[in-house]
């Protein structure tokens, strides 16, 4: 199975003077879900490249034993310092796309013309589209074939406004995921802050927050299986 990664290439933390990124869990996690399941995983990038890593989530405290084993995988680390540009993809290739999440997306892939294009391609032919905590941002401009928002009617989830607010940046981020989400007609569901949370409805696959990044990947990997045994 084919999968296509793709993930932030924005940086700076709005006005803050700050730097942020991709979320290391929400990539180590997924990547090693999907690489040890067998699938083949492609990384991608608006800008190609290495994606910027929030230095919050290389924080010793955010350490988990998928961003450990990380650090010791020089094969992983070379492929993230090369993903390809987001533009240059041919997407017709792949069986599934998983989103990471980090505050990164909510600048530059929400509003990617490329992302967009990308999402709404793969809901076309309901293939499994997942993203995990930010990244369900991905989906505020997305819309269905008769150009309703891509969400509306569909069971979603998503970085919760009380996560944001423990955060400290509702008022840095250039919008909220669960706002986003909840305006463009989503049904919004959320566990508790911090707790694993993932939501399936149809090919959507979204997870709540950086420990919900296993259970989407999981979901994703089930999806794919279903669709290539039909």
């Amino acid at each position: 199975m084919n999968i296509l990664m793709v993930l932030t290439s924005h940086d700076k933390l709005g006005n803050t003077g700050e730097k942020t990124g991709f979320w290391l869990e929400e990539f180590a996690a997924p990547y090693y879900a999907l690489k040890d399941a067998g699938a083949h995983i492609v990384l991608a990038s608006p800008k190609g490249g290495q994606p910027p890593l929030d230095p919050k989530s290389d924080a010793p405290e955010s350490q988990t034993d998928d961003t450990r084993r990380f650090k010791n995988d020089k094969a992983a680390q070379e492929a993230l310092a090369k993903t390809e540009v987001l533009a240059d993809v041919d997407y017709s290739t792949f069986d599934g796309v998983f989103y990471p999440g980090g505050h990164g997306p909510l600048w530059d892939l929400a509003e990617d013309k490329n992302s967009i294009s990308l999402i709404e391609a793969f809901a076309m032919k309901n293939l499994p589209i997942a993203a995990v905590c930010h990244a369900p941002g991905i989906f505020r401009h997305t819309k269905d074939a008769k150009g309703q928002p891509l969400v509306s009617g569909r069971k979603v989830t998503g970085f919760t406004n009380s996560e944001e607010e423990a955060a400290g940046l509702t008022k840095v981020v250039p919008f909220l995921v669960e706002d986003a989400l909840t305006q463009n007609g989503g049904h919004y569901s959320k566990g508790a802050d911090w707790a694993p949370h993932t939501v399936v409805d149809g090919n959507l696959i979204t997870g709540q927050n950086p420990a919900s990044s296993t259970g989407v990947a999981e979901a994703l990997l089930d999806q794919i299986r279903a669709i290539k045994a039909a």
